[in-house]
This record gives C-alpha cells, structure tokens and sequence, in this order.
C-alpha cells in the first residue's frame, strides 16, 4: 500500500534533507553550513517559582553554504524556543531565544532544546538550568 505525501511534506527542500558529505568525499565541511555558538548553555541561577525568564542564544553561520533552521524542540511545555525561519547566508548571525516558565516547578531544573538543521552535525543541543525558590506567602 502506498501512501501519499501531505501538502507539508511535500514543501520540504530536498537540499534540507540531503547530506553532502559522502564517502566519495564529494564536499569538504568548509561547504556546508555550520552553527557556531557562543555559548550553549545558560545558567538563569536562583529565580522565584512563577517567573517566565528568557535567554538569547546567539550564533554565527561560520560554515561555507546558507544555514536553514527546519525546527526547534523542547524536552517540556515550560521551555519555548523561537528563532528566524530565514536562510542565513555564510558569515551572517542568528538568534534562538529560549523561555522559561518556572511556574508549577520547584527546585532544580535543566531542560535542553534541539535545533535542527541541514548543518553538520544536523542537531544541536543548548541547555537551560535554573534553581526555583518558592516563596511561602
């Protein structure tokens, strides 16, 4: 049985999905995109429970061809990522902010959110931690 690709599949580029590098060694590294970061984790240190913090992970395409971000994902409804759906050009710099909600949340926390992307490597990770104080009233 064979299936049929929805209207969302099919707007998938078939650059996005293609992996250059092959054994032939057809494309080096320095022609494919490559996300570097400044950093990619953030401490927000002690907040109080119920405060929505965000933080601005900043990065640079350094690799050789444009850079396009297909998703950004959480590992909880409390951590929300946004980030630019544009192709950056080699050289130009990005953002991918993160927020917080700490609402409902008592202690330590450390969430991750996985960005994906037609890079080398195709996923990178950036992680937030945070320390939630609950104020007794």
């Amino acid at each position: 049985q064979q299936q049929s690709a929805s209207s969302d599949e099919a707007a998938v580029s078939s650059e996005l999905v293609n992996n250059p590098i092959t054994a032939s060694g057809e494309k080096k590294k320095s022609d494919l995109p490559f996300m570097e970061f400044e950093t990619s984790k953030h401490d927000f240190g002690s907040i109080i429970q119920g405060e929505k913090v965000a933080y601005t992970f900043k990065f640079v395409n350094a690799g050789g061809a444009d850079l396009i971000i297909s998703s950004a994902s959480s590992t909880c409804g409390c951590t929300v990522p946004s980030y630019s759906k544009k192709p950056l050009k080699p050289g130009e710099k990005g953002e991918i902010e993160v927020v917080f909600d700490s609402a409902g949340r008592t202690g330590s926390q450390h969430k991750s959110v996985s960005i994906l992307t037609n890079a080398q490597p195709n996923t990178v990770r950036l992680e937030i931690e945070a320390e939630i104080i609950v104020i007794k009233k």
